[in-house]
């Protein structure tokens, strides 16, 4: 009887390899495919294009103010305590 369930699993685990084998080759079958591609890239450009707010407007400015110094840190001796 259990010899029985045993060889059952083993039928049924090697089905299930088989099942997931073949669908892994369709599945990157169809990802490599033309078709795929341009599918996800429309997919991917319609949301951007809805997300995206129209940032620029119109123009762009003809001038922009001076750039912003970054912050010198802050100076300390070997101590961590500040240097006066």
């Amino acid at each position: 009887m259990l010899d029985r369930i045993i060889k059952i699993i083993s039928i049924l685990s090697f089905l299930m390899s088989l099942s997931m084998a073949a669908f892994g080759y369709v599945a990157i079958r169809y990802m490599q495919s033309p078709e795929f591609e341009r599918t996800l890239k429309n997919k991917i450009m319609g949301s951007l294009e809805d997300k995206l707010p129209d940032v620029m407007g119109d123009k762009i400015p003809n001038f922009t103010g001076p750039s912003v110094q970054l912050p010198e840190p802050p100076k300390v001796n070997k101590l961590g305590n500040p240097k006066n």
